[in-house]
């Protein structure tokens, strides 16, 4: 709950210091002194927008800070520990605006942006304006009060998980169905190309082979006459061929030898040089025996080199990056294919999601059926109870599975209200008047605010328009308000200020060029004077006063 709200040079306020405490607080004042001052002021420390014209003029930059008690409150906990803002249970709101209109926004010191103090805010207070009732002639803010009435949140996140995740299947379906055609094309094209790839069947590194062995074989017959005019040279030929030339020196240095042992390891060296000389003449010998001219499996080669080649230039890629070329194209074509069984898969899947969504909304559609007949039931009871005794309320809730659906469900809701007797039930815009609104409206937040988790609920003259016994009616419904949450509430009528557990006046003070609202709180016969005051007028007389005890007993 909120606990201390301090406000420097905002507007006509030059400094407050306020405590609350917990119930209801009744904030009063003279006409024009500023009651809903310190509401404003605590709306730009919740993240409501600021202006430079917040600034009280001379001053430099305004600062308001609400202190609150968040020892009971496991929502704003939650929040502030996620995003690592907690401090022992202790959180204060801050918010800074220059003359010049820039703002700034803390949390525990900490500075945020704008959109983390309104999700806190929100957390914390909920605030109830002067207008508040108008928007009750807008169908979506009926159910939004029947949703908090009803407290069932967990079917309304069921609702929003369903319809969020056939959402999301309906999403990529439409992306899957756009591109059919494209994709149909596409796959018959890799059809094509693949089965004409698995066909030629190119191994990785065989153009590389079939190119030397085309090459080789290409100069076969070179390489036989060659190779064997080589072999004759070295050791064939019967006049002169280096094998008999090589083992005539080593056989006449070896005979030196034994006269110059220093020749010795030239010998060895030529005996060497001779068996590997030996060894090269054999295997050009197995080599030119192994050499012959295939013109059947030259053809062959030259046919598939062709054809490499042809398919390269086909698909304007190098030769040698054709089987490479083939495993992509491969692998693209599963992935069409395995696209044309998902989008089978996903119509089956969104088919089961919306049936999914639509049994979710169902029993939201239920639950708000059975929870629509208890409010309205209490709300034409207090109703009646605020002047108008045959009022008659009902809320009609209609279920559309046709409908699209939204994270909210498929229902429509429609608040119903006959005020006059013989008068058909109808929608609120067509047969309530603007103070008969305003008590329906009353009677609403009332009712669904004793189901809201937020600690701190704020009446702004919400109560525009009610005089006499009604004006005590709503008295009594507050207080009862404030008998489980902290409930502030700006009035000018004596029998709801009465009601409260506290009373703050609020005052406006002008001296010379300056003029400055003040606010305190009242006990004892400071608070009979302003009760009399709000009875009487500006004369206060001992039947006035006698008149605000009454009220204070009751």
């Amino acid at each position: 709950m909120l606990v201390q709200l301090t406000v420097s040079n905002f507007a006509i306020v030059r400094f407050l210091e306020l405590e609350f405490s917990r119930g209801l607080t009744a904030i009063t004042g003279e006409t024009g002194a500023g009651k809903s001052i310190a509401i404003d002021a605590l709306g730009l420390c919740l993240g409501e927008r600021s202006e430079a014209s917040m600034v009280r003029p001379g001053a430099d930059k305004c600062e308001v800070a609400a202190r609150f008690d968040v020892s009971a409150l496991p929502l704003a906990q939650a929040w502030l520990k996620d995003n690592e803002l907690d401090d022992e249970q202790q959180c204060i709101l801050r918010r800074t605006v220059t003359s010049e209109g820039r703002s700034r926004a803390f949390i525990n010191g900490q500075p945020v942006p704008l959109s983390q103090l309104k999700q806190l805010g929100e957390r914390l207070v909920n605030v109830h304006g002067q207008h508040a009732h108008h928007a009750l002639l807008k169908p979506d803010h009926q159910l939004v009060l029947l949703d908090q009435y009803a407290g069932h949140k967990s079917l309304q996140e069921e609702v929003r998980s369903a319809w969020r995740a056939q959402k999301a299947l309906r999403q990529e379906l439409s992306e899957l169905q756009s591109t059919e055609a494209q994709r149909d094309a596409r796959r018959q094209l890799l059809e094509y190309q693949v089965q004409e790839l698995d066909q030629f069947a190119l191994e990785e590194g065989e153009f590389e082979k079939i190119e030397a062995e085309h090459h080789r074989q290409a100069n076969a017959a070179n390489l036989i006459s060659e190779s064997g005019q080589c072999l004759a040279v070295l050791c064939e030929d019967d006049q002169l061929n280096v094998s008999d030339m090589l083992r005539q020196v080593t056989d006449r240095l070896g005979r030196l030898q034994g006269d110059d042992a220093a020749l010795e390891p030239i010998v060895a060296t030529l005996f060497d040089a001779a068996a590997l000389l030996d060894d090269a003449s054999h295997e050009l010998s197995r080599y030119q025996q192994r050499l012959e001219i295939d013109p059947e499996s030259f053809a062959q080669l030259e046919e598939r080199l062709s054809s490499a080649i042809n398919l390269g230039r086909k698909h304007k890629i190098p030769t040698h990056e054709l089987p490479a070329l083939h495993q992509q194209l491969a692998e693209e074509l599963k992935t069409l294919t395995d696209s044309d069984d998902r989008l089978a898969a996903l119509e089956a899947e969104v088919a089961k999601a919306q049936q999914d969504y639509l049994a979710c909304a169902q029993r939201l559609s239920q639950s708000r059926e059975r929870h629509g007949k208890a409010l309205a039931k209490a709300v034409q009871k207090v109703v009646r109870e605020l002047a108008l005794p045959h009022a008659q309320f009902d809320i009609d809730i209609a279920f559309d599975a046709q409908a699209p659906g939204t994270g909210n469900g498929l229902d429509k809701v429609q608040m119903l209200v006959s005020t006059n007797p013989g008068q058909p039930l109808a929608a609120m815009a067509k047969v309530a008047s603007g103070g008969e609104l305003s008590r329906i409206g009353l009677a609403l937040q009332v009712l669904t605010s004793k189901q809201e988790q937020t600690p701190t609920l704020i009446f702004d003259e919400v109560d525009v328009g009610i005089s006499g016994p009604t004006a005590a009616v709503v008295g009594k419904l507050l207080r009862s308000l404030g008998e489980h949450s902290q409930v502030m509430c700006v009035t000018h009528l004596p029998q709801v200020a009465g009601q409260g557990h506290q009373q703050l006046r609020v005052t406006k003070k002008t001296q010379k060029d300056s003029t400055e609202t003040l606010m305190e709180a009242l006990s004892g016969d400071q608070r009979i004077d302003e009760l009399a005051r709000l009875l009487g007028g500006d004369v206060i007389t001992e039947a006035t006063r006698a008149n605000a005890r009454e009220l204070l007993a009751q």
